[in-house]
C-alpha cells in the first residue's frame, strides 16, 4: 500500500502543478481583462473631455452668432464695422460704429506685443541659458506672483501710479490714454510669454548647442541661430497666449484707457472692443438694439481672435514645412 502511494507521488506532483499552471493562465485572463476594460473606461473619459471642450466652443460660438446677427443685419453690416460715432443711448440720432473699437484693440494688442514679447523672450533666454540658479529662482518667483496678480490690481496700481506719471511727464490733461494701456496690457503678458518660452528653451536637445560650439560658435550666436530657431513653436505659442490676453483684457484696461469711444490716438483716451461691452452691458436694456449690439461686439472679437489664432498656427506650420 506505502509503495502505491510512493509511485502515486509523480502523478500528484504533476496534476498539481497542471492545477497552478491553469490557476496562473486564469488570473492571468482576468488581469489582461481587467487591464483592457481599464483602458477602454481611460479612452472614453479621454474622449468625453476631449468632446465636452469643443462641445463648450461650438456653444459660445453658436450663442454669439445667434444673439450677433439680428443686430449687424439691422444696423448693417459696413456702418457696424466701419462707423466711426458710437452713440447707442442717442435719442435723435443712435450711432452703432465699432470702428474705433476694432482700432483700439489692434492697436494695443500690437503696442503691448511690441514691448512685452522682446522682455519676456529675453528673460526666457536668460533664465533658460546664463541664469545662476539662485538668481533664476527669484526670477521665477516675480514671474509666478505677477502670473497671480488679478487683473483688477494692475489696473488699480496704473491708475495711481501709472496715469498720472504719463500726465505729468507728457503735459497731458488726462493720462488715461491708449499709452497706458499698452504699458499695462505688456506687464500682464509677460508671465504667459516667459514661462512658455522657457519651458520651449529647456526641450532644446543639448546636442545642438553642443555642436554648434564646436564648430565655433559663440555662446550667444548659438543661442540666437540654433536655440532659438529650434524653439520657434514654443516661442510661437508664447505669442499667441499673449495676443489672447491681451485682446481678452477688459477690467484692468477700463481704468487706465478713459474708455471714451475716440478713434485711437497713443495719448487719447480710447475704448477697447472688450472695454465697450463691459461698460455698457450692465445698463443695456433686454431686448434693445444696444444691448444686440454688444453682443455683436463680442461676436467681432471672437471671430477677430479666431482670425488670429489660425494665421499663427498657419504661419507657424509653413515655417515648419520651409525648415
Amino acid at each position: 500500500m506505502q509503495d502505491q502511494e510512493i509511485l502515486n507521488i509523480p502523478y500528484r506532483k504533476e496534476g498539481a502543478v497542471k492545477n497552478a499552471e491553469n490557476q496562473s493562465r486564469t488570473n492571468n485572463q482576468r488581469h489582461k481583462h481587467a487591464r483592457e476594460m481599464m483602458e477602454m473606461a481611460m479612452h472614453a473619459i479621454f474622449l468625453l473631455c476631449g468632446t465636452v471642450a469643443v462641445a463648450f466652443v461650438l456653444l459660445i460660438s453658436i450663442y454669439l452668432i445667434i444673439s450677433g446677427l439680428p443686430a449687424i443685419k439691422e444696423i448693417g453690416l459696413i456702418d457696424f464695422l466701419f462707423g466711426q460715432t458710437w452713440a447707442p443711448t442717442n435719442k435723435t440720432d443712435p450711432a452703432y460704429g465699432i470702428l474705433p473699437f476694432i482700432l483700439t484693440s489692434v492697436y494695443g494688442t500690437a503696442g503691448a506685443v511690441i514691448v512685452g514679447v522682446p522682455v519676456g523672450l529675453m528673460t526666457a533666454i536668460y533664465l533658460s541659458k546664463s541664469a545662476p540658479p539662485k538668481i533664476a529662482a527669484l526670477i521665477h518667483a516675480a514671474v509666478e506672483l505677477l502670473a497671480g496678480i488679478p487683473s483688477v490690481v494692475y489696473g488699480l496700481v496704473g491708475m495711481i501710479v501709472l496715469v498720472p506719471a504719463i500726465r505729468d511727464l507728457f503735459g497731458l490733461s488726462s493720462g488715461a490714454c491708449l499709452l497706458a494701456a499698452i504699458v499695462v496690457l505688456a506687464i500682464m503678458i509677460l508671465p504667459s510669454i516667459i514661462n512658455v518660452s522657457e519651458t520651449a528653451l529647456n526641450a532644446v536637445p543639448k546636442e545642438y548647442e553642443e555642436a554648434s560650439l564646436a564648430l565655433g560658435a559663440t555662446k550667444i550666436e548659438t543661442i540666437f541661430k540654433v536655440s532659438l530657431p529650434a524653439a520657434r513653436s514654443g516661442v510661437a505659442t508664447a505669442v499667441v497666449l499673449g495676443v489672447g490676453r491681451a485682446i481678452g483684457e477688459a477690467m484692468a484696461i477700463i481704468m487706465v484707457s478713459g474708455n471714451v469711444a475716440n478713434m485711437p490716438g497713443l495719448f487719447e483716451s480710447v475704448r477697447f472692443l472688450t472695454t465697450a461691452i463691459a461698460s455698457e452691458m450692465s445698463y443695456a436694456s433686454v431686448g434693445s438694439l444696444q444691448r444686440n449690439a454688444l453682443f455683436s461686439i463680442g461676436l467681432v472679437l471672437f471671430l477677430f481672435i479666431m482670425l488670429i489664432n489660425v494665421f499663427l498656427n498657419v504661419f507657424i506650420k509653413n515655417k515648419k514645412e520651409g525648415a
